[in-house]
């Protein structure tokens, strides 16, 4: 009997149908009218045209308490087959339309209703918040929050900023291909912000000047100021970020270090920064930081790309250590970033010799220490770039990369999953109500977390 219920929601949960008529557009929203019973959480609003309601019932909260389920969006009759009609006589009720029982429904155990909600798409969770002041509350929901950290996103999404304005940027979802344009208000409006690393849930923007550092989660807008450095540095530094663990309670560390070799951690538990030692005779100094290449971490390790000598220093969040490889780069090779997939470390870059240029993938052979080519962008794709100057930027680089192609005519979004070696085109990121496309300055990729806290 449990196992039919269990069934019987999931099929509810993913039954398609058309918005509700009462929606006053065709846009979800990430608030809800109980949002001021809980002022631990803000909710940004997002544009959303494209994505399909994943279930047409409406649901709603009795002043006791209970949920009870109400009859689902009617669609226009249609004649039944005889042998339906017949089953719906002897049963006396229709079971797409029929009311259902709160008896039967009050009483479903409340932490597999949690661990359906989890496995919903990010976009459709949101459109759930609104049910009820139970669902709503799920974000403060110890017991959810570990439903969502067993819950594994096949890609990441990526944060990218447009006009250089971290509170004006767009989220992309890979999975269906759709753009958001959300506002986050927490973040400073006055402040030119760059998205600069990324673990469990959570963004670190860093503040043009390199002095200030800001954490958010991108979909309910959970903010910190992190507070300010022990040790004042002015020149550049290049920021990684590791999460504790899985579960969503376990913090963070943010790592920033300069080419002079100056580093500071930063530990979520103890809202602090940290000095742990200095770096060690063996690491040449100063560090030739390629500071156009995001760090990416595996594990407890960050690992940065540096030029002189050519390859990548490495430190241990956990151990303290630091490590230096020394790994030529591939000929010919420009506007080259790292990359990470299931702990393998890739290299993305451009391929320029005389007039041809091509995007290429290599991957970092763990007994050698040297780069083997992989993949490369087909063809024809590379054969629009010929004559072309190009710059590239890599956006994402944990898992599925997201590549923008720009020169003085031309600017494509491009996404690569190292796993499946699929190349696709993105489409345009149009800014809301149909303005032209927007310029992209930087962006980050992220694994979406509901309950993610900064």
């Amino acid at each position: 009997m449990l196992r039919h219920l269990i069934a019987h929601l999931h099929q509810l949960l993913h039954t398609s149908s058309t918005t509700s008529p009462t929606s006053p557009s065709s846009s979800f929203i990430l608030q809800s009218s109980s949002l001021h019973n809980h002022p631990r959480w803000s909710f940004l609003d997002i544009d959303d045209n494209s994505v399909d309601d994943c279930c047409g019932l409406v649901m709603a909260a009795g002043k006791s308490g209970n949920l009870r389920m109400v009859e689902p969006l009617k669609h226009p009759s249609t004649k039944k087959p005889r042998r339906d009609q017949s089953r719906g006589k002897s049963s006396g009720r229709s079971s797409m339309t029929e009311v259902m029982e709160q008896q039967i429904w009050k009483d479903f155990p409340e932490d597999l209703i949690e661990a359906v909600i989890a496995r919903l798409p990010i976009a459709t969770f949101f459109r759930f918040r609104s049910v009820c002041w139970r669902w709503n509350s799920l974000l403060n929901s110890p017991s959810f929050s570990q439903h969502c950290a067993q819950v594994q996103h096949a890609n990441p999404w990526f944060y990218i900023i447009t006009q250089e304005r971290a509170n004006s940027g767009a989220m992309y979802d890979p999975s269906i291909k759709k753009w958001y344009h959300p506002t986050v208000s927490a973040l400073p409006s006055k402040l030119i912000l760059f998205p600069v690393a990324s673990a469990g849930g959570l963004v670190c923007f860093l503040e043009i000047g390199q002095r200030n550092f800001f954490v958010c989660n991108p979909l309910t807008q959970s903010f910190k100021e992190l507070p300010a450095r022990s040790v004042k540095v002015w020149s550049p530094v290049a920021v990684g970020m590791t999460a504790n663990g899985n579960l969503t309670g376990a913090g963070y560390k943010i790592l920033w270090v300069t080419c002079d070799g100056e580093y500071e951690v930063y530990d979520s538990m103890r809202k602090s920064w940290s000095r742990p030692g200095n770096m060690p005779v063996g690491i040449k100094l100063p560090l030739a930081l390629n500071f156009k290449s995001q760090s990416i971490s595996i594990d407890s390790t960050i690992y940065f790309m540096h030029s002189d000598p050519e390859g990548i220093v490495s430190y241990d969040i956990a151990t303290g250590v630091w490590k230096q490889y020394i790994i030529p780069a591939p000929l010919h090779l420009t506007d080259h970033t790292l990359a990470e997939c299931d702990g393998r470390i890739m290299l993305v870059g451009l391929l320029t010799k005389n007039a041809a240029t091509c995007v290429c993938i290599w991957e970092l052979q763990k007994m050698t220490l040297l780069w083997k080519e992989v993949d490369r962008m087909p063809n024809e794709w590379c054969l629009d770039l010929y004559g072309k100057h190009i710059k590239m930027t890599c956006l994402g680089n944990k898992g599925l990369l997201m590549l923008s192609l720009r020169s003085k005519h031309m600017n494509r979004l491009v996404t690569y999953n190292i796993a499946s070696r699929e190349w696709l085109k993105v489409p345009g990121c149009v800014a809301p109500r149909g303005r032209k496309r927007q310029s992209i300055a930087c962006g980050t990729a992220f694994h979406p977390c509901l309950t993610a806290v900064a």
